[in-house]
C-alpha cells in the first residue's frame, strides 16, 4: 500500500526514494546543513550529524540498485514516515531489508532529521529460511 503525502515534503522524499533505489548514492542536497541521522540497526544504535555525513552513510547503505516493496508513506505534521521492504542483488546474491524512516522536513523542504530503523540485512539463504518458517505457520 502506498499513501502519498499531501504536503510539499513529497518532492524531497520522492527524490530520496529515487536515490535509494538507483544505487548511485544519496545526494547531500536532500539534507539540511545540520541534518541528524539517528539509526537503530541490529545490535547497535548510532548518530550521524551534518549533511555530508548523513549522505555518506546513506550512500554506503544504498549502494546497489534496489526495489521498494510494500512501500507505505504516511504524512505527519512536519514530515513523513516511510515503511518498506527493500530488495536488491549484492555481488550476485539476493538480499532484502525491512526499514522505517521517521523524517522531519525543515522550512526549506530539506530533511532535517531521520530516525531510521532497520530489521537487518537478509541474504538469499536467510530469506529462504524465513519463507520456510512462514509456510510452516
Amino acid at each position: 500500500m502506498t499513501t502519498a503525502p499531501t504536503t510539499p515534503v513529497g518532492s524531497t522524499v520522492d527524490r530520496m526514494l529515487q536515490a535509494i533505489t538507483a544505487g548511485r548514492g544519496v545526494p547531500p542536497g536532500l539534507f539540511a546543513d545540520g541534518a541528524v541521522l539517528d539509526a537503530t540497526v541490529p545490535g547497535w544504535r548510532f548518530t550521524v550529524r551534518g549533511r555530508e555525513g548523513v549522505a555518506r552513510q546513506y550512500s554506503g547503505w544504498f549502494a546497489d540498485p534496489a526495489v521498494l516493496e510494500d512501500l507505505e508513506r504516511l504524512a505527519v505534521p512536519g514530515g513523513e514516515v516511510l515503511v518498506y521492504l527493500l530488495s536488491w542483488v549484492e555481488q550476485g546474491v539476493p538480499h532484502a531489508a525491512h526499514h522505517c524512516h521517521v523524517l522531519r522536513i525543515d522550512g526549506d523542504g530539506l530533511i532535517a532529521s531521520d530516525r531510521f530503523f532497520c530489521g537487518g540485512r537478509w541474504d538469499a539463504a536467510h530469506l529462504a529460511s524465513m519463507a520456510e518458517a512462514d509456510g510452516a505457520r
